[in-house]
């Protein structure tokens, strides 16, 4: 049995060693990102069991990526391989140290032609939490059916579902993304999101208010994360508040991922909310101390002394 079941696409990402224009770069850093893997890495170097769906290319790039996540103990036993659509990649541009941009070339790629067929029920229905971000379902119509069987398989098995809308307005424009999102959280256990989804999912002003309609939608649970200040959850319209941990940030892409892995850890252990949030807060902001996605990603030993354990012995 799996704790998490994830399904989404991962990329090859390249960024340039010095920071300016892309047109400038010409040496670059490699590292597999997206975000349903990178949670799954989070949740695997805590201990748990994760399982990943996907596709990737028949390429060097789609063995690249499931050599990684075998090197990271995540299952990919359900990743299929196409040989028709290559592995997806982007670049990052940092224009300035605090300022980057992104850039996809990721139209057609293999995980773009993910659909219903590819899901084996059983694979879903062993798990104990089934991970969605918004991300997949807006790679193609054929990944948002996807997502909605993955959905179905799920919720018939009584496997909770966790859903991170993580709103890329470069792969669908706003209208139908709030369209799409909203109509896949009434359906969900675990709302993650942050405090700029959340209003604009739900017109609010507030993070508070906006999280108060997003339970009414239906999840039991709605996170809304806040970056450095930590984070917060509503759940029987009780606002819990987590504070963030304080570390030297690197690289902040990634954290939200991170987040993801702690708080689901936290309740798969059984823990309150309120440690959970904790967790999540001390993953997400390890993470941002490498560059890449998920480089800065705990184990189980480093988060101790920030749970109040033994500290590290490093000499």
């Amino acid at each position: 049995m799996h704790d998490v079941v994830t399904l989404g696409e991962s990329m090859v990402l390249f960024v340039p060693t010095r920071t300016g224009l892309l047109r400038y770069a010409q040496q670059f850093d490699r590292y597999v990102a997206g975000a349903e893997s990178n949670t799954s890495i989070g949740l695997s170097r805590i201990g748990h069991k994760v399982g990943w769906i996907s596709r990737v290319g028949s390429d060097e790039f789609g063995e690249y990526i499931l050599a990684f996540l075998r090197g990271e103990k995540v299952d990919v036993s359900n990743v299929k391989s196409s040989e028709n659509a290559p592995t997806g990649v982007f670049f990052k541009e940092r224009r300035r140290t605090e300022s980057t941009r992104v850039f996809y070339y990721r139209a057609g790629s293999a995980a773009s032609h993910l659909s219903p067929e590819d899901l084996d029920a059983h694979y879903i229905q062993q798990a104990k939490y089934l991970h969605l971000t918004g991300i997949t379902p807006a790679l193609s119509p054929s990944c948002l059916k996807t997502v909605h069987a993955a959905i179905d398989i799920a919720r018939e098995a009584g496997v909770l579902i966790s859903f991170d809308p993580n709103i890329r307005f470069k792969l669908w424009k706003a209208d139908r993304a709030k369209k799409e999102l909203l109509s896949i959280i009434p359906k969900t256990d675990i709302l993650l999101t942050s405090q700029e989804e959340a209003t604009f999912l739900t017109d609010e002003n507030t993070a508070v208010k906006a999280a108060e309609a997003i339970q009414r939608m239906g999840p039991q649970q709605v996170i809304v994360k806040l970056g450095a200040e930590g984070a917060f959850a509503l759940s029987n319209n009780q606002p819990i508040h987590s504070k963030g941990i304080e570390v030297q940030v690197v690289e902040t892409v990634g954290a939200g991922d991170a987040f993801n892995a702690g708080y689901l850890s936290g309740q798969i252990r059984g823990w309150s909310i309120s440690d959970s949030l904790h967790l999540g807060n001390i993953m997400g902001a390890m993470a941002t101390t490498a560059p890449g996605d998920v480089e800065g990603l705990p184990d189980w030993e480093e988060i101790q002394p920030y749970l109040g354990g033994e500290q590290i012995v490093e000499r």
